[in-house]
């Protein structure tokens, strides 16, 4: 009987036993295993748009716990730092690049000894050499002091590189590209995981990943804080992602990002586009995407007249992507009172219904009628409704989505008005 491939999933939650920080955040990211990577690597997926780890399973399965347990940190930790959803150097991301975010996550205190290092080195990759991560402190970088930023390693590396240039002949050394040469100053040392898919993608696909891994950071995070317990991660790191998760979001473009990721494609057959594969036998595709979105409103009393304006304001600039259904509820959905939303309009939303709430109404009502997208303002004091079969989430005053009454992982977004 041949023996079955190392299955990451297996054995994450071992790992991460001690851990309640990174298990958290492991619980939203999806693992792969492939062949593609010699090692590993975490990305945005450019199908699903979720993150991704991707891990040779050869590669895993030949490490003891302690460096597995080190690589999952390595790996969520280019998360934290936003490695992956930063914007990427002009010329692409090169080896001083790569090498500079490892040394940023490696010189944290959590990381000592979790990597193979010139001392314990790990099994051997693909060129031959045993897998080294790179640290603040050893070998080449023996001068750089650890817990510095990604930034400040790369300036620091910028200068290793200068000054190697100037006292070399002129042969050999570090080639344009950052490829390991010799001469080179940083001794042939290199990232040992995969950055492929960092900074990838569109300005919409860019800003809507950053605003998925802030929102995953924070639930993770919220879980630490809640069961008291971050495991290994430092006290001064533990301050810098409650401060990253602190920073307010701004809920207007996370409602522009909520409607363009609910929009459907609609591929409709025109003469007046040229059909590339068959030009002169098929008509061209003309592509228009569009969203169905239901826009439910708690009658109850706890949205204000100050908030709607907010809200219906910043609709009119996005009416020409989507399509906005009104539906006001309190324990049931009176149909008589839904209406299609249309730019411009300045219809007063009254108070047409005096009952409860009761969340479960209107998720009926969407479900029913297929709405691309939900969403429902509110103050969130009812029970915690049932499934949405598309992708909702919940607008309310910054104290309510402070504490809110159920918990959920569907987007929870405060609309400021006037600092509320």
């Amino acid at each position: 009987m041949t023996d079955q491939p190392f299955n990451l999933n297996l054995h994450t939650a071992r790992l991460l036993m001690r851990e309640p920080f990174f298990a958290a955040l492991s619980r939203r990211v999806d693992k792969t295993p492939s062949t593609m990577v010699p090692t590993a690597g975490v990305r945005v997926n450019p199908h699903t748009q979720q993150f991704e780890l991707l891990y040779n399973p050869e590669f895993m399965g030949s490490l003891s716990d302690e460096h597995k347990l080190g690589v999952l940190m390595h790996e969520f930790y280019h998360l934290v730092f936003e490695h992956v959803t930063g914007r990427k150097p002009a010329g692409g991301l090169q080896r001083i690049d790569n090498i500079a975010m490892d040394l940023a996550i490696n010189g944290l205190p959590e990381m000592a000894n979790k990597l193979p290092n010139e001392a314990n080195p790990g099994p051997m990759m693909p060129g031959g050499e045993p897998m080294k991560g790179v640290f603040p402190g050893e070998g080449p970088f023996e001068h750089l002091p650890a817990n510095q930023s990604y930034e400040w390693y790369l300036e620091a590396l910028r200068q290793m590189s200068e000054d190697q240039q100037d006292g070399d002949s002129g042969e050999g050394g570090e080639g344009e590209a950052g490829e390991p040469g010799e001469g080179d100053a940083f001794g042939g040392a290199d990232s040992f995981d995969s950055h492929e898919g960092f900074g990838e993608g569109d300005a919409t696909t860019q800003e809507i990943a950053k605003e998925r891994l802030k929102e995953a950071v924070k639930k993770a995070a919220e879980e630490a804080q809640q069961a008291r317990n971050w495991g290994s991660v430092s006290s001064s790191m533990r301050q810098e992602i409650m401060d990253r998760i602190a920073t307010r979001v701004d809920w207007k473009k996370v409602l522009r990002y909520f409607v363009k990721t609910s929009q459907r494609a609609d591929r409709r057959s025109t003469p007046r586009r040229l059909n590339r594969r068959f030009p002169r036998i098929h008509p061209g595709k003309r592509v228009r995407r569009h969203a169905r979105i239901a826009i439910s409103i708690d009658q109850s009393g706890s949205v204000d007249d100050a908030m709607l304006a907010a809200f219906f304001s910043e609709l009119n600039e996005l009416a020409s992507i989507a399509e906005f259904t009104v539906v006001p509820f309190d324990t049931e959905v009176a149909e008589s009172t839904v209406y299609v939303w249309k730019k411009g309009t300045h219809r007063r939303t009254e108070r047409v219904l005096r009952g409860g709430t009761c969340f479960d109404a209107p998720t009926r009502y969407v479900n029913e009628n297929g709405f691309d997208g939900h969403i429902v303002l509110t103050d969130m004091m009812a029970p915690k409704p049932i499934s949405s079969n598309c992708q909702r989430m919940w607008m309310t005053t910054r104290a309510c989505a402070e504490r809110p009454y159920f918990q959920t992982n569907e987007r929870v977004i405060a609309i400021d008005v006037q600092g509320r």
